[in-house]
């Protein structure tokens, strides 16, 4: 069986490795891949914001399945298009990626069909921002812009003025690089986060597995928000009681109100959680496996991957239990110096042979590219240097560290407070042992 990839990141890398491993998969074909997916499959540079570039390729290809990785394909219709030239292909149709691309739909839709989220505002000037400020009592307000922002459109205001201001930013466009036309001010909720994975074939939604992913670019969750510096998946993170009401209320709940609505949901339904004091409260709906959640999780994954999609595609979800190996696995993030800045590319990458010896670990690539022969950085997440144990999550938070010591490159940076939240319960206990 020969499928095609489409995107270029760590997410899209750990896909390819899951796919690899299928016994009924015979080629894998990614589009644009990277340095590292291009040990692993055959790559066509494109760019995956290229709604005919994509057509093409697939024509080209004839792929037996299709499976769409970043949200901006989604969001241009790729999945509508591959479809209706009679491609099979994992991933929600435009209207219902709007889950994702529009931040708005997203808190109407769930306002309408009783799924719990904070309290909300929808703005399109300034001088509605000001009005719509006045009925939060808290002076903490969250900002964010409507569309997609590649994981920095939130910002968590700790006063109404900081919040009017982020959202004259968004507005003139100097926050973004982009003028926004409408954004949510939304309520402060305060909790652990928590990101729950469920797969739907548009009738169905099946639990996953569950991570936590750490978006801040600082130790102890400071400084800016960026793409995802590290993430854990453990069974630990939720109880079987939380697991159900999760299915049910939220992931079974939105594949029911989708559908209702003509907008059927097929595809990796990533529900954003906040548990809070009041309760599970969704932050966020992706339409698609989050990153670096993704590499943690595919490799705790005991079930074929390609079931999971055929699953969702032949709306058959329903019959399939994800398998999940015991223990815990994590994936630290190696960024570029000046991320979630301006960075340098080019940058020459060492000791990857080195870190790849180490027992249930893989480094997957985010951004990397050959150049003269040599591997080097491409973007501002570079790696997601990745390890699993069965003996929990400070196991593979050792091997994935001893793992990182062993690569290196100019201005490399990342977090070595991964897992932090789960790892301070457990200390506490040793204390009072």
């Amino acid at each position: 069986m020969k499928v095609l990839v489409i995107g270029g990141g760590g997410r899209e890398h750990a896909l390819v490795w899951a796919l690899k491993k299928s016994e009924r998969v015979t080629e894998v074909v990614c589009a644009p891949g990277n340095g590292g997916i291009a040990a692993q499959a055959r790559c066509i540079p494109m760019d995956v914001a290229d709604l005919a570039s994509l057509v093409a390729i697939a024509e080209q290809e004839k792929p037996d399945l299709t499976v769409v990785g970043p949200e901006l394909p989604l969001s241009i219709g790729i999945v509508d298009e591959l479809k209706r030239l009679g491609f099979k292909v994992f991933g929600p149709t435009q209207a219902a990626a709007k889950l994702e691309t529009s931040k708005a739909f997203a808190k109407e839709f769930m306002q309408r069909h009783g799924i719990p989220t904070a309290a909300y505002a929808v703005c399109t000037s300034i001088e509605q921002v000001r009005e719509e400020l006045l009925k939060f009592e808290a002076p903490a307000v969250v900002v964010k812009a409507d569309g997609l922002a590649a994981g920095k459109g939130v910002v968590m205001c700790s006063t109404h003025a900081e919040a009017e201001a982020a959202a004259e930013e968004m507005f003139s466009g100097a926050l973004l690089g982009a003028v926004q036309t409408e954004l949510v001010l939304e309520e402060f909720l305060e909790g652990e986060e928590l990101s729950f994975f469920a797969l739907c074939d548009g009738t169905h939604a099946i639990p996953m597995a569950a991570a936590q992913d750490h978006k801040r670019i600082g130790e102890g969750d400071t400084g800016p928000n960026t793409g995802g510096m590290g993430a854990y998946s453990t069974d630990g993170l939720m109880t079987p009681a939380m697991r159900g009401w999760l299915t049910k209320e939220v992931a079974q709940q939105t594949v029911d109100g989708m559908r209702a609505e003509g907008t059927p949901f097929v595809g990796i339904l990533f529900c954003g959680m906040m548990m809070t004091p009041r309760g599970p409260m969704v932050l966020e709906f992706n339409t698609r496996f989050g990153d670096p959640e993704t590499q943690a999780m595919l490799m705790r994954m005991e079930t074929d991957v390609l079931e999971l999609f055929e699953a969702g595609v032949d709306g058959t979800a329903d019959t399939l239990v994800v398998r999940m190996k015991e223990g815990a696995s994590v994936c630290v993030i190696a960024a570029s110096g000046g991320y979630p800045g301006k960075i340098e590319n080019g940058k020459i990458i060492s000791g990857l042979d080195e870190a790849a010896a180490v027992a249930d670990g893989f480094v997957f690539h985010s951004g990397t590219t050959v150049k003269d022969g040599a591997l080097v950085t491409a973007g501002g997440r570079v790696l997601g240097i990745t390890a699993m144990s069965e003996n929990g999550l400070e196991d593979a938070l050792a091997k994935a560290y001893s793992m990182m010591e062993k690569i290196s490159f100019e201005g490399m940076q990342f977090r070595r407070d991964i897992g932090w939240r789960a790892i301070r319960p457990m200390l506490q206990v040793v204390e009072r042992e």
